[in-house]
């Protein structure tokens, strides 16, 4: 069974609310955007980034609102994926957004990539909001 898409209007407007706390205090602020905003806007710019990015070869991780595989390529069906990367809600949706840059969230070690395929930085940004 197919999940259930987060129409545009209503992930949009929860990145919209993320993004004015994230520009009027950082990360920390953003944090304080209630839990079910941050979980609709993380579940929705994943989904924007499966949908630039379809395929099964790299898994993008994060906790705990979400997961997805991504970038085409070869696929894995058992255990952990080969390509996996991972950061928190405040990362992934500055990184979504053209907040934040791939390289310097890395180098910070903000975000966690493993294998030869774990880089989504030619992907970003997904919305701009």
């Amino acid at each position: 069974m197919a999940k259930t898409r987060i129409d545009d209007a209503i992930g949009m407007a929860a990145v919209r609310e993320w993004g004015a706390a994230y520009d009027e205090g950082g990360a920390t602020a953003a944090k304080a955007v209630a839990r079910a905003v941050r979980a609709t806007a993380v579940r929705y710019t994943l989904q924007a980034l499966v949908d630039r990015a379809p395929g099964s070869t790299l898994e993008v991780r994060v906790p705990p609102f979400g997961a997805v595989q991504c970038v085409e390529g070869p696929g894995h069906t058992r255990g952990t994926p080969p390509n996996v990367v991972e950061m928190d809600a405040e990362t992934w949706l500055a990184l979504a957004t053209g907040r934040a840059d791939w390289a310097e969230e890395r180098g910070a070690a903000r975000v966690r990539a493993s294998g030869t395929r774990a880089d989504v930085s030619g992907f970003l940004p997904v919305v701009r909001g």
